[in-house]
This record gives C-alpha cells, structure tokens and sequence, in this order.
C-alpha cells in the first residue's frame, strides 16, 4: 500500500463537511455539549489520542500537541501489511470535509473508497455520534507543521 494512502486513512478516527455550519449555527449551549459528547466519544470510548498524541520521556501526552499527530509506539510482533508508523493529525481534521469524516467514522471507508490502515481500527460509530466527534475535532487547533501525510479531500 503507498504510505501516503496509509498516513491519510489514519488521519480520521478517531473528517467531515455537513456538520460545520450545522455547529457554527446552533446555540452556545448546544455547540458546547455536541463538542463535549465528542470529547467523550474521542478520548473515552476511540482513544485517539493513543495513536495521535505524542508522549513525553516519562510516556505522558504532550498536552499541547494534543491530536496533532505522532509517531507510533507500537509495533506489530510480524508484519502486518498496510502497518504504518505515523498517526497523523487529526486535531482540527485538515484536509477532510465533515460529510468525508462522518462516512469514514460510520463505515470505516475513506473518500477513496478504501479502509484505514492497521493500527487504524474500523468504527462504526452511529451518525450522531460520528457528528459529535467531528465537531470536537474541529474545536481542536491543528498542527503548525502537519507530522506525515494528511489526505487530501477527493471531492467537496
């Protein structure tokens, strides 16, 4: 599998182009709870931030680099094909639209018709939920200088 292909398919659990100005448009008080229900699924129930987080020298997460992309900390025992050693940024979803991001977390298929690489597992979060996790994302500051290969959208 091309690298780019793999960096780019990791790039969303834990992207999306319907739920902006869904979330831009809803009341403060709503916008705050579809962003924490988001967190939640994110942090709690995916663990994103396990692959897409770097760590420190004691193994913490480097808070300000939260979602930003890191390399991996895990290696398979064999080869797995498709393995990828980079996660890349998801904080703030570049490069993907919100309908692109809500397919992916719904079916675990990219805009290119294909499935995200190992260690990227397969959600299959309901739509709303998928919503939610996208407008946490967006909330979230993207990385000045994306680490490995964010892929770009294929249609808007």
């Amino acid at each position: 599998m091309h690298l780019g292909r793999v960096l780019g398919l990791l790039c969303l659990p834990c992207a999306l182009l319907f739920l902006a100005p869904c979330v831009s448009s809803a009341p403060p008080e709503e916008k705050a709870k579809l962003i924490g229900r988001g967190k939640y699924l994110a942090v709690d129930i995916g663990g994103c931030q396990d692959c897409h987080t770097p760590r420190d020298q004691q193994g913490q997460f480097i808070k300000e680099k939260w979602l930003q992309g890191s390399e991996l900390f895990i290696k398979p025992a064999f080869p797995i094909p498709g393995w990828t050693s980079i996660s890349p940024g998801i904080a703030g979803l570049p490069n993907w639209t919100d309908e692109q991001a809500i397919t992916f977390l719904t079916t675990g298929i990219a805009p290119d018709g294909t499935e995200g690489n190992p260690p990227m597992p397969r959600y299959r979060f309901n739509r709303p939920d998928a919503k939610a996790l996208v407008a946490y994302l967006r909330s979230l500051k993207p990385a000045a200088q994306p680490l490995g290969h964010v892929k770009p959208s294929t249609s808007h």
